[in-house]
């Protein structure tokens, strides 16, 4: 097993505690392609990759998501 297997899914309040962004501002920055999509969990859940946010903390001036199927 690898070290970096497991990937968490982290919930919004943890982002948002991460990051500093406030609710309005992820989904905004989620909408222009500068912050790491979101993940469906469940019919009524979202969460992100721990590892997708990590990169976008990393950098987030230069940060741009790779463009998805339903863009």
């Amino acid at each position: 097993m690898h070290s970096n297997a497991t990937d968490r899914i982290l919930r919004l309040k943890a982002v948002l505690a991460l990051t500093g962004l406030t609710r309005s501002t992820l989904y905004r920055k989620m909408e222009a392609g500068t912050f790491p999509a979101s993940t469906q969990i469940s019919t009524r859940c979202i969460g992100w990759r721990e590892s997708a946010v990590t990169c976008w903390l990393d950098d987030p001036m230069t940060y741009e998501a790779a463009p998805t199927a339903e863009r």
